[in-house]
């Protein structure tokens, strides 16, 4: 439970283009934060994500790519199925997954 204890970045509401940049800002801003504090895996939340275009996501996709290790902790159901028909599912944890079964999980 310690290790959900750590600061989480929340991506806000509109996770888009016209916010891109200064999300872009403020979520490096943080990585470096988290860095300087010893933080080998970074907490994200996009539990209050209702909209979300390619932009937002290229966003997380570049941290990804920078080698800076993270993981999704909370996903809203927009970010969800933004996720979904992009093809990146591979952030997803396997609860978000499974909400379109209508059926309770194996």
């Amino acid at each position: 439970m310690g290790e959900d204890m750590g600061e989480r970045f929340e991506l806000p509401a509109e996770l888009n283009i016209y916010g891109a940049l200064e999300i872009r800002d403020t979520l490096l801003a943080w990585v470096a934060e988290q860095t300087a504090k010893g933080r080998d895996l970074l907490s994200i939340s996009a539990r209050d994500v209702s909209e979300v275009d390619g932009s937002g996501l290229q966003l997380l996709a570049a941290l990804s790519n920078s080698g800076t290790p993270w993981r999704l902790v909370e996903a809203s159901p927009a970010f969800v199925q933004a996720c979904r028909t992009i093809g990146l599912v591979d952030w997803l944890d396997s609860r978000y997954l499974n909400t379109e079964t209508g059926g309770a999980a194996p």
